[in-house]
């Protein structure tokens, strides 16, 4: 199974990282995590991208708050999927990330989940390397069961304490 990047911006981006770490752990999937800045270390970042492939990742996560150019400095250096979680910072709310994280020019895309949106991001990728995995695909169809019992029990007890 091909492994999963996970690079963030900085390290105080952890906190929202590990919503993904915990994603692909809970999946049994494969990663490596990262803290390079495409602003601070270019040349590691662009570097890293540019042998994602080789290094036998399948897929990149980048995280990054404020002006978040990570995602798109990852997809500009590879031709790996990249997953793009704009952090929320103090001064927008995140919507600065989510900016910058989604308006990619044409030919350099970037697959952006919510702000602080980890754990889909883990999963978008995680669907991405069940493409050609089965066992993988079953799994989350597996989680999505989970889901729909633990929602549809919710209602169950809703209607019962509200519906007469």
């Amino acid at each position: 199974m091909k492994k999963i990047a996970i690079v963030m911006g900085s390290d105080s981006d952890l906190p929202v990282v590990e919503k993904a770490i915990n994603t692909l752990k809970e999946f049994d999937v494969p990663f490596e995590v990262h803290v390079y800045s495409a602003h601070r270390t270019p040349n590691e970042a662009g570097e890293f991208a540019a042998k994602a492939r080789e290094n036998g990742f399948g897929a990149i996560i980048a995280a990054a708050g404020m002006a978040a150019h990570l995602a798109g400095a990852m997809a500009a250096r590879s031709t790996l999927p990249v997953v793009g979680i704009p952090v929320k910072s103090t001064n927008l709310d995140g919507m600065d990330a989510l900016l910058s994280t989604v308006q990619m020019p044409s030919g350099m895309p970037v697959a952006t989940v919510a702000i602080n949106g980890a754990a889909n991001a883990a999963l978008l990728c995680i669907q991405m390397l069940a493409i050609t995995d089965e066992a993988l695909a079953a799994k989350l169809d597996e989680a999505r069961a989970k889901g729909a019992a633990k929602v549809l029990a919710a209602n169950k007890a809703v209607e019962e304490k509200f519906n007469v």
